[in-house]
């Protein structure tokens, strides 16, 4: 599992009207912050959403699949729907409202 740091970088562009959005490698490929919560994954220069109620009343049909061999399926947002920004960046924004603020360690 590869991902191209620039495919990370534009998918970062592309979202930030969400919030505070940043990534950190890992296991080969990317986890996606949005607000300090995880909202995504990208894995193989592909994007993987976390899977929301209010997601996918935002998506209405969406394809679904894991970002890994074992995973929980997350939606899966083809390259084409990357190049909307707006539309992108009110997905990662209504996925992060839906998510539980992180446990501290």
């Amino acid at each position: 599992m590869t991902t191209n740091q620039q495919t990370v970088d534009y998918i970062l562009e592309q979202m930030s009207d969400a919030g505070r959005v940043n990534a950190k490698k890992m296991f080969g490929g990317y986890c996606v912050y949005c607000d300090g919560k995880i909202v995504a994954l990208v894995c193989d220069d592909e994007l993987f959403v976390k899977k929301t109620t209010s997601g996918q009343s935002y998506l209405g049909k969406c394809p679904e699949k894991p970002p890994y061999p074992g995973a929980k399926p997350y939606f899966f947002i083809t390259g084409d729907q990357w190049e909307d920004g707006e539309w992108l960046s009110q997905l990662i924004k209504i996925t992060t409202l839906e998510l539980p603020v992180p446990k501290k360690k």
